[in-house]
This record gives structure tokens, C-alpha cells and sequence, in this order.
């Protein structure tokens, strides 16, 4: 066993671009593959440093053309280890076609795999594949494609066989670390936890989108970039470390008291404040710096002393507050000193450059004082040159041009005309402008030996004590990333507690049991919209009630039940307060839907094939701990079909047991329940929607209760859309002939007195017809009368 362990490798694909993260590995152990779907990484990659801790790979392959902060990473974990001994993983770099997305799908689809039968086409390969392999995930499908070429030209644990033998894959399995709820993108759209509309200014059209109606959306109350991009990452990342979501509730509920109304507004204050740290440090790190710049770092820099000094005066057992106390150290104060003693932010902004304060450098205050009286000095000097020049030259004067130095200007004269009567004897003619003449004189020459070009020698010096107050900043960097890191938690959690204030939200409390009990649980999103909103429990048990199939007309509410329950279970993972009036929630570690079918035409599939391929990801892939939300599963096809998949699906489900997911099914399938299709057993409930018949009026109460509907209203519900009331009535006629087993008769039928009267019409007159006259034409005759006549009776 011991020499097992030893063999076992891990070879890791990584592909990180534009935020998002891609990884696969292949474990010689178990001869398996590993993948895990796109997922958003900031450039600092600790979701990408926390799964290579996890794996703990012999090799990382990527592409050779990475982006800066994955090769520094990479680095940095070489040179972490001192030897191959201690774990210290080899870098392969391939050229970055061998990551091509469409020749990484066709290295895919184009490898015989053990578990695929042979006898399978082209077609049903894709199929079969495109329920295991997330192929929606392109960057993942790159960083596979890549891992495979790697496991062919190193031939990983074959490389003793002959040629023609592949290196073995037993399965693809979907990696999720040990605390992130896994979720698809089916599960984001339906939920709404996410929605991108068009931005209503026509000047932003082609430049970007804007949130639209989602759980994002009204949950984003940041008051910093920052806080708004760690919302997304969480929403991105549901959690199942209970330790992690009941640090940020007991944040939430600090805020949430009464008497700490204050804090929290001093807190929103100095948030407004935080600016783009990054982008400021990587401007100092290239000459970009802008006056802006210095006055949005020092307002963070003071705002996160505030900070500090409001969480030093708050309760110490909550982690947030001791952290940022902590983490905010004194060189928060000593880079405010430094930019306030050193920066002049009235002369910057009027100068629209870097300018230093009085009494930092002797050397340009002497220097801005010879400019700023260099005015009379220059008034002075201009008149001692006025009484050396020729009679005919009525005055004169000194100026001081940057970059040129002194000169002495002189008006033109009438009699100046070319270019050889601008020359003085003792005077060095350099240009004409305006009608005036530069020279320079020995007085001038002596003005630039002795004070030099004043303005741009404080420039000089001003840039110098630039880049030596950017490179003290920088070396106290750390403290300002903290900053960052940290008010981006304090601003989320503020947004989260804001959003529980207004909306009389619960916090949810967690436990290691199967199942949830949720009292009064409510729409996160359609409470939002509706005049009023029915509030439903949900009780979950863990040997019971962990299969519910709820019926109920179309329009009575289902479907937002059950996104309701996914949304509370997501909100609760989040580390949020949820709508409800009392929430339970047991362990989760994956969310799973099949509600609205995805657009069909790009990816090639029919609605139905779309609609199974998500079960078939829920059927695989769940287990005890997960829950999984469907509605109106098998109506895309034939009716008995259709039935028929949805009860084996649901037998499935039942013959595991205690082992089998907690599952929310909405159905219009009434047969499933007559035709008890599904055994009696605890696992087992039945929920409907309340509702009431008052005569021709479908009155819905959106209550959710006990039992099972055998009536679909469809007739009422077809009256509330706006359907003719003579299609509605034939409707319910056929419907009830079918359901008494009596046959159905067109009603645009003829009758039989309407046919016999057409027979008579024929026979006369054919009877009438002169068979012995040659100017008779039969055919004419058949066709024009017999033919039209013959068709409507028959």
C-alpha cells in the first residue's frame, strides 16, 4: 500500500484568463480525470494556490503565453520547495495553439474512452460526453485539451507499452473543493442570481452592460468598487465552512442592532473614500502618477485610519473588527504624514502636475523664491540693458523662457525689415516673435550661468522627490493591500446587513443534519415586485420528506416556490440574512435545477436534449447533501414519454434511500400520483397549491398545503391569457371526451340530411345528362360537378 502511494502522480492543466479560472489534473492513482469549471480567481490566485495545495501536483502544464501574475505565481511555488523530493512541481510550458479551444474539442471528442460503448456514433459520443464534460466551459475545455496532449507526449504511466497504447482514462469527474457549493450556470440563470441588461444610455451601448433585476442587483448596497467586486465573488463562490458564513452573519447582526446605527453610518462614510488602490500602486510603479491619483490615495489612507479607529472601539470577539484593528498598522499614518507634509495639492491641481509643499527641500524653495521675484529682478536688469542699446531702440525688456533660459526682447523697428537688419553689435540674435526680437547679451548668459533654467531645474527636483516619496508608498504596500482586502469584507457585510434591515430578513442558522425547515420563507425578488406577498414554509426532514412533488394549476405558483427555497439556501451559504421568519439549514455542497430550458440554437441541441442533459447532471452528480429543483420535467415530448422519465427519475432517487438528495419537483403530471407510479414510502410527500373554484372564477391563494391536485384548470388559466371564449369551451368539450373515453366528432362536420341532399343533386343530374349527344363532355362533366360534390359529401 505504502509503494501505491509513492507511484500515485498528479499532472495539473491551469489556464488563467481575464479573471476566470480553469483546471484540470489526472491522478495516475485512480486513472481519473479531474476538472472544474470556469470560476472567477482575482489576480492575487488564492483559489489557485489553495487547490495546488490541495492536489499537490508532480507537474503543472500551461500555456507559454500566461499572463503575468500566473507566471509570478508559478515561480513562486518553485521556489518554494528546495528540492523535487519536497514537492516541488514541474513547469511545462506548450505553445499556446496546443490550447486551442477547437482543437482541444477535437482532441476530446476524437480519444477512445473505456467507458463510452464502442458501438456509440459520432453524435451520440458528443451527447453522452456533453452530460459529463461542462463543454460551456471553454477555458476549461482548453486547459483539458492541453492535458491531454501532455499525457500523450510524456505517455504518463505507459511509457513502457507500446506505442499504440493510450494512456488510461477511467472517468471524468467534476472537482469542487472541500467548501465551495457546487452550482452550474443553469443554476445562476434561473435563480437570477445574476443578470446583464442593456445599459439604457445610448453613449455605453457598445461599451457594456449594466445589472439588471437579480439577487445581485438589490443585494449590492456597496459603497467601494472593491466591496461590490467581493459581492460578486462570494455570489460566485457559495460556501459550506460554517465557521466562515457564522463569522460574517455575526458581523451582520452587530450591524443590525439598534444602538449601533452610528457606527454603521461612520462606517458608510469612510468607505465612500476607499479608491482604486491597485491601480495607483501599478501607476507608481510606472511614471503615470496623476495629481488625482495622490488625492485619491490620501483620502483612502485617512479613511482607513478611521476605520481602524471606529473597529478599535467596537467588541473584540467579533474576528472582522479585531482584524482590521490589527492588520491597519501605524504605517497608515506614516504614508498620510508622509503625502500631507510633502504634497501640494492647491499648487498640484493649478499647475496640473506634482508639486512639493514649502520647507521640504531647501533647494526649490530657494529656487521658487528667484522666480517668484525674478519679476522685478528682470525689471531691473532690462533697464541697465536699455541704456547700453543704440538711441533708435525706444525699450527693452528681460524674460525667462523654460527650456531656453533668458533672453532680452526687443519691439521691431520700421526699419528691421530682413533678416541681416536684425543684428546688433554685442547681441546674439535667436528668434522672432510677435513682432519682437530675442536676443541674448552677456547679461543674459551671465543670468543663465548664475540662476540657471529655474523652472525646469524644480521640476527636476520635484520629480526626484516624486519618485522618492512613490517608492517610500510602495514599500509600505502591504498595509494598503490589507486595506483593500479588508474594507471590501466590511462593505459587503454592510450591504448584506442594510438589505436585512429594510427587508426584515432572519438569520439562518446551520446544521450538520440533512434537510432545512424554513417558516414563512419568502421570494427574495418577487417580494420585491408584488403589492403582496404569500409567505410558504419549507420542511425538509432527513429520513423524511426528502422527495416533495408538488401539483397545482398553471400560474398557482410553483415555480417561484421553487426558486424561492433555492434562493434562501443560496443566500444562507453566502453568509446572508434570508427572507424568512425562522430558517434551518443543513449541510449543502451542491445546488442543482432543471427550470427553464436554455437557449437551444447555439449549442446545437434540441429543448428536450437541453432539459435532460440537466437532470442528467442532477442524476450524477448529487448526493445526500445536495438539492435539486425541478419543474415541469418531461413535457418537451411525448406525454406518456415524458411520464414515464419523470417516475424513473423520482424511483431512482427513492431506491437510494436516506442517501438521496433533498429534491423539489413541480408537476402537471397527475397520472404520476393515479397511477401511483411511485411506491409508498416516508421519502415521499405531496404538496399542492391552494386554490379555489367560484363558478367560472379560478381564485389562487398561493399557499402552499398538503395533498395533490388532480385538476389543472387549464380552461381558467387560458381565460386570464386572453383566449377566445369559443376555443376555451371546445377545449374543455374534447378535454372531457377524452377523459370519458367517448370519441370526439368535428364539429365542422356536415351532417348526414346536408350529405344525402348533395347525393340527390348529383344523381339528377347526371340523370339529366344526354349520354347519345356527342357534344356531351364526360370529363368536363366529372370534374366540374361530380368531383366537387363527391369531395364534401365524403
Amino acid at each position: 500500500e505504502q509503494e501505491d502511494q509513492e507511484c500515485s502522480e498528479t499532472h495539473m492543466s491551469v489556464l488563467w484568463y481575464a479573471g476566470q479560472l480553469a483546471i484540470t489534473y489526472y491522478d495516475t492513482e485512480d486513472c481519473s480525470v479531474y476538472f472544474m469549471p470556469d470560476i472567477p480567481d482575482n489576480e492575487d490566485l488564492k483559489l489557485l494556490r489553495k487547490v495546488t495545495g490541495e492536489v499537490n501536483p508532480q507537474c503543472i502544464v500551461t500555456s507559454a503565453k500566461q499572463d503575468q501574475n500566473i507566471a509570478k505565481f508559478l515561480t513562486s511555488l518553485t521556489a518554494t520547495a528546495v528540492d523535487k523530493d519536497v514537492g516541488k512541481p514541474e513547469i511545462v510550458l506548450f505553445p499556446n495553439i496546443d490550447f486551442g479551444l477547437e482543437v482541444s474539442k477535437q482532441r476530446i471528442l476524437s480519444r477512445q474512452f473505456p467507458f463510452i460503448p464502442p458501438h456509440m456514433t459520432a453524435t451520440e459520443k458528443i451527447l453522452y460526453l456533453s452530460s459529463i464534460i461542462p463543454f460551456e466551459s471553454p477555458l476549461m475545455i482548453r486547459a483539458l485539451g492541453g492535458l491531454l496532449k501532455f499525457l500523450d507526449r510524456r505517455r504518463v504511466g505507459v511509457e513502457l507499452e507500446e506505442s499504440t497504447v493510450a494512456v488510461p482514462i477511467l472517468a471524468f469527474k467534476k472537482f469542487v473543493l472541500s467548501d465551495i457549493v457546487n452550482m452550474d450556470e443553469d443554476a445562476y440563470c434561473v435563480l437570477q442570481i445574476f443578470k446583464s441588461d442593456i445599459h439604457p444610455s445610448v453613449y455605453k451601448l457598445s461599451s457594456g452592460l449594466k445589472e439588471g433585476f437579480s439577487l445581485y442587483g438589490i443585494l449590492n448596497r456597496c459603497r467601494c468598487k472593491w466591496g461590490q467586486k467581493l459581492l460578486r465573488l462570494w455570489l460566485t463562490r457559495p460556501t459550506r465552512n460554517l465557521t466562515e458564513l457564522n463569522k460574517r452573519l455575526d458581523v451582520i447582526h452587530f450591524f443590525l442592532l439598534a444602538q449601533n446605527h452610528e457606527t454603521v453610518l461612520t462606517l458608510q462614510g469612510c468607505l465612500k473614500n476607499i479608491k482604486n488602490v491597485p491601480l495607483i500602486l501599478k501607476r507608481m510603479t510606472l511614471p503615470h502618477t496623476k495629481v488625482s491619483d495622490w488625492q485619491a490615495l490620501y483620502k483612502t489612507v485617512y479613511s482607513a485610519v478611521c476605520l481602524r479607529d471606529t473597529c478599535r472601539s467596537l467588541p473584540k470577539t467579533i474576528e472582522l473588527f479585531q482584524t482590521i484593528s490589527r492588520v491597519f498598522t501605524d504605517d497608515l499614518h506614516y504614508i498620510a504624514n508622509l503625502i500631507s507634509k510633502v504634497v501640494d495639492f492647491e499648487g498640484s491641481m493649478s499647475e496640473n502636475r506634482f508639486t512639493v509643499r514649502p520647507n521640504v527641500d531647501p533647494t526649490i524653495d530657494e529656487k521658487k523664491r528667484k522666480l517668484m521675484g525674478l519679476s522685478d529682478f528682470l525689471t531691473e536688469v532690462a533697464q541697465k540693458e536699455l541704456e547700453t542699446l543704440d538711441n533708435h531702440i525706444p525699450s527693452c525688456c528681460v524674460i525667462y523662457i523654460p527650456l531656453i533660459g533668458f533672453l532680452l526682447s526687443i519691439p521691431r523697428l520700421p526699419t528691421m525689415v530682413d533678416k541681416s537688419d536684425f543684428e546688433i553689435k554685442g547681441l546674439d540674435f535667436m528668434f522672432l516673435s510677435e513682432d519682437k526680437l530675442h536676443y541674448r547679451s552677456a547679461r543674459t548668459k551671465e543670468l543663465d550661468s548664475l540662476l540657471g533654467d529655474l523652472h525646469c531645474e524644480i521640476r527636476d527636483q520635484e520629480t526626484f522627490i516624486m519618485h522618492q516619496l512613490q517608492t517610500k508608498i510602495l514599500e509600505k504596500s502591504e498595509v494598503l493591500n490589507s486595506v483593500i482586502e479588508y474594507t471590501a469584507h466590511l462593505d459587503v457585510l454592510l450591504a448584506l446587513a442594510v438589505m436585512a434591515r429594510e427587508n426584515a430578513y432572519c438569520r439562518p442558522h446551520f446544521t450538520h443534519r440533512h434537510g432545512f425547515h424554513i417558516k414563512d420563507g419568502r421570494h427574495p425578488l418577487m417580494e420585491l415586485c408584488a403589492k403582496t406577498f404569500v409567505a410558504n414554509p419549507v420542511n425538509s426532514g432527513e429520513a423524511t420528506r426528502r422527495i416533495k412533488i408538488i401539483t397545482g394549476p398553471n400560474s398557482s405558483g410553483k415555480s417561484v416556490y421553487l426558486k424561492q427555497v433555492g434562493l434562501i439556501v443560496f443566500m444562507a451559504l453566502i453568509g446572508s440574512y434570508v427572507p424568512a421568519a425562522e430558517a434551518e439549514i443543513g449541510v449543502i455542497d451542491g445546488i442543482y435545477t432543471r427550470i427553464h430550458s436554455r437557449e437551444s440554437v447555439s449549442v446545437g441541441l434540441s429543448t428536450f436534449m437541453i432539459d435532460l442533459n440537466q437532470v442528467a447532471k442532477a442524476v450524477n452528480n448529487a448526493t445526500e447533501r445536495s438539492l435539486v429543483l425541478i419543474d415541469e420535467f418531461g413535457k418537451g415530448t411525448n406525454t406518456l414519454d415524458g411520464l414515464s422519465l419523470l417516475a424513473a427519475v423520482l424511483r431512482y432517487w427513492i431506491s437510494q434511500g436516506t442517501q438521496c438528495p433533498q429534491v423539489f419537483v413541480s408537476t402537471n403530471f397527475h397520472s404520476l400520483m393515479q397511477l401511483e407510479l411511485l411506491p409508498d414510502t416516508p421519502l415521499l410527500e405531496y404538496l399542492t397549491m391552494e386554490t379555489h373554484q367560484d363558478g367560472d372564477e379560478l381564485i389562487f391563494f398561493y399557499q402552499i398545503k398538503q395533498g395533490m391536485s388532480t385538476v389543472s384548470h387549464a380552461a381558467n388559466i387560458a381565460a386570464l391569457a386572453g383566449m377566445p371564449a369559443k376555443i376555451i369551451a371546445r377545449g374543455v368539450e374534447v378535454s372531457e371526451l377524452i377523459r370519458n373515453g367517448k370519441p370526439i366528432k368535428q364539429i365542422d362536420h356536415p351532417s348526414k340530411e346536408d350529405r344525402m341532399e348533395k347525393c340527390k343533386s348529383v344523381v339528377e343530374k347526371f340523370l339529366c345528362l344526354d349520354l347519345d349527344d356527342p357534344h356531351v363532355d364526360l370529363e368536363e362533366f366529372m370534374r366540374t360537378e361530380v368531383l366537387p360534390s363527391a369531395a364534401s359529401v365524403l
